[in-house]
């Protein structure tokens, strides 16, 4: 659930500068987002364990601050963020994108700010398309494996997830344990392609909003 908020925040937050800003690079930053994706998940671990090692750009810091990251349930946090990412930022950018643009400029003629107008206007339009990327990331996140295990490690009642615990109880023979892990990881992931379908199923792309407005 951490993992899903600092996602929505990030992803939502970029697809927000990316459609609205001019960006340098943009398919440059674009594509360092969206590398998750592709990457095997042991290889996202391995370059998230260089980043925050204690040799690391972001570790060394982190280090001088006193702050430990490896083999915590931040990083966790961070393994989930970083793979569910990509899914986040796509869906948010398709959600801003498919806003009717002249209902933003109706917003500048009442002299109504540009904060003004994505609170009001721009987000409760693109809201749908939103939480159906929230649904999505949280299902990724939730069973992310790989990185997590690199980064974070497989510590019962640290930084041990769902998967990892699935895992842990095949390995030892626990098969109802197992089944157990097995039946709230299908329930919930049940619950979240019906939760995206409506959610997509809520959002109205630029063309059919226009032949809506047109009758």
């Amino acid at each position: 659930m951490i993992a899903t908020v600092f996602t929505l925040a990030i992803g939502l937050a970029l697809a927000r500068l990316f459609t609205s800003c001019r960006v340098p690079f943009l398919r440059l930053w674009e594509a360092l987002i969206l590398l998750p994706m592709v990457f095997p998940p042991t290889i996202t671990g391995y370059l998230l364990l260089l980043l925050f090692g204690k040799r690391g750009p972001f570790g060394a810091i982190l280090a001088e601050l006193g702050i430990q990251v490896i083999f915590t349930w931040g990083a966790a946090v961070i393994a989930s963020v970083t793979v569910a990412l990509p899914l986040m930022y796509q869906s948010c950018r398709s959600a801003l994108r498919s806003v009717d643009r002249r209902l933003e400029d109706a917003g500048r003629t009442l002299g109504l700010s540009e904060a003004r107008i994505f609170r009001a206007i721009t987000l409760p339009l693109a809201l749908p398309g939103i939480l159906a990327g929230v649904a999505l990331s949280f299902a990724r996140a939730l069973g992310e494996f790989g990185s997590t295990l690199m980064i974070a490690g497989n510590i019962p009642g640290r930084t041990q997830t769902m998967p990892l615990a699935l895992y842990s109880a095949v390995e030892g023979g626990h098969n109802e344990e197992a089944n157990l892990y097995l039946l709230v990881a299908t329930v919930l992931s049940f619950a979240v392609v019906i939760v995206a379908g409506f959610c997509e199923g809520r959002s109205v792309p630029p063309s059919r909003y226009s032949e809506r407005n047109s009758r």
